[in-house]
């Protein structure tokens, strides 16, 4: 592997090379090497950047965290308009895509990552679900807020039924694409089927 390779925005590249090495090969072929190999550049690259490979981790799940932010800013956009179901059939496609699937167990599985995770910032333990958790439950506390679900509508219930149902129908095969409209709009669909047939007429 050469050594004098310049990467321009070396962090980036390297990131980008995880996840590839996550949706091709899965979590346990996640090493340094495997992503320094991906790359196209020498191992330490990766430590003139980071402590270590905790700390790129770190970095790395984060950066998705930041991602997710960005999407759920789009879902709060969305209030209002289209169909409560259609918008959250979207947003759970987009926020349990593949790399956020793919990072999960990392997470879920090193206990390292979890702690540092914790350490860099509050429920940071679990970033990713975290991030979902509080897209949906602000989405669903605006969509409340304009009539579109009940008034009395139990926000923090629907989040959990959607956040965790939603998980787990992307949990079979984190390479694959999701599981499509069908089985998310109908799994969305029941879930907020009683908060929007009692809403205001």
């Amino acid at each position: 592997m050469p050594t004098g390779v310049h990467l321009r925005d070396a962090r980036q590249q390297l990131f980008d090379a995880a996840e590839r090495v996550l949706l091709r090969d899965g979590p346990n072929a996640l090493t340094s090497r495997a992503v320094t190999d991906e790359a196209g550049c020498a191992k330490g690259v990766l430590h003139r950047h980071f402590a270590d490979f905790d700390a790129f981790l770190v970095d790395l799940v984060l950066d998705q965290a930041a991602q997710i932010e960005t999407r759920a800013s789009a879902l709060r956009a969305s209030a209002g308009t289209g169909t409560v179901a259609g918008n959250l059939t979207s947003a759970l496609a987009t926020l349990f895509g593949p790399v956020p699937m793919a990072i999960l167990p990392l997470i879920t599985f090193r206990d390292e990552l979890r702690a540092r995770l914790r350490r860099a910032r509050p429920g940071g333990g679990m970033a990713i679900l975290a991030e979902a958790t509080t897209a949906i439950s602000a989405y669903l506390a605006d969509e409340r807020d304009r009539g579109r679900i009940a008034a009395d509508a139990d926000v923090d219930s629907l989040t959990l039924s959607l956040v965790g149902g939603g998980h787990l129908l992307f949990t079979d095969d984190f390479t694959a694409d999701d599981p499509g409209p069908p089985a998310v709009g109908t799994f969305v669909t029941a879930v907020i089927a009683d908060a929007v047939r009692r809403r205001p007429g």
